[in-house]
């Protein structure tokens, strides 16, 4: 059992939380000569197209959900901002998910997230909660009674009040926004997992890179997509000017999060052992950030 593996197990022995052992997830079978990639990175001009190849080529998404689960899609909708500005998850690509979920046979897809500002404008602005809605999925706004305190003696923390539902799904679907922020240098896919955190986030900023990994190694995640439609390449996290937004079109997609995020950092002109948490995170076994040891498959849609 690895430490990440030891961590959840801890932490649902300590919240209480009765579960079935989780889904080993395994590849289909494949042609010698069609493995299954690391990492996926899909582009296109129509983001539903491109969110879908990037899964169908990591498997399909029965590799990651099967009949009667409940899964939970985490995108970022932290800020009361429309998608053109790059501050919170393309909504066609959570949509995209959470159909492609459905199809798969899951009893019920949620989507959520602890905003920033006031949760109810920033559903409807990000264009996240109507493209759910329609996609038959479930919006839920953060329910304060369901944070509980998670031992996870980890690098930077030692408890924080998480989530419980976050440990309660048969699948966690991490959906970041690839964006710029003026702590930690980018926002990917481990800082995301911030959203599942409460109490008053403010305090990790101390040791923000150690926190970061320390959640990644604690949230059950399993599959992250990066949406990298848009990107925001200053004055993030927050955003607010469309000269700072840049349009790639781009899906990047794997069950490593560490390597996920090494790629999404190449997006930026950097290298992934640029950002802290990258390199923290491949440091202490929780993932890869050495892209040259992975395989990498580019689709163009």
């Amino acid at each position: 059992m690895n430490r990440r593996d030891f961590l959840i197990r801890t932490v649902l022995v300590l919240l209480g939380i009765s579960l079935p052992p989780r889904k080993k997830i395994i590849a289909r079978a494949f042609a010698a000569d069609n493995v299954v990639p690391d990492i996926v990175v899909s582009r296109g001009q129509a983001p539903p197209v491109v969110t879908e190849t990037a899964i169908r080529t990591l498997g399909g998404m029965k590799r990651f959900v099967s009949r009667g689960d409940r899964v939970i899609v985490k995108p970022n909708i932290g800020w009361d901002r429309t998608p053109d500005m790059a501050a919170t998850t393309n909504p066609d690509v959570v949509a995209t998910l959470v159909r492609l979920c459905l199809d798969a046979g899951a009893k019920e897809v949620v989507v959520f997230d602890r905003t920033i500002n006031d949760a109810r404008r920033c559903y409807r602005q990000s264009g996240i909660e109507e493209a759910v809605m329609n996609a038959g999925g479930v919006m839920h706004f953060v329910d304060d009674r369901k944070f509980r305190n998670v031992t996870i003696n980890g690098l930077a923390l030692t408890t924080w009040p998480l989530y419980t539902e976050i440990f309660e799904a048969d699948a966690v679907i991490n959906v970041p926004i690839a964006k710029t922020h003026s702590l930690a240098g980018l926002t990917l896919g481990m800082k995301n997992l911030m959203g599942v955190m409460g109490g008053w986030r403010g305090r990790i900023h101390q040791r923000l890179d150690e926190s970061i990994v320390d959640l990644a190694a604690t949230v059950p995640v399993t599959l992250v997509v990066l949406d990298a439609i848009r990107i925001l390449t200053r004055n993030g996290p927050q955003g607010g000017r469309l000269e700072d937004v840049r349009r790639l079109d781009t899906i990047i997609a794997g069950t490593d999060q560490v390597a996920v995020d090494a790629y999404g950092a190449t997006l930026f002109g950097m290298t992934g052992t640029d950002i802290g948490a990258v390199r923290v995170g491949a440091e202490n076994g929780i993932g890869t950030a050495d892209l040259s040891a992975l395989t990498v498959r580019k689709i163009e849609t």
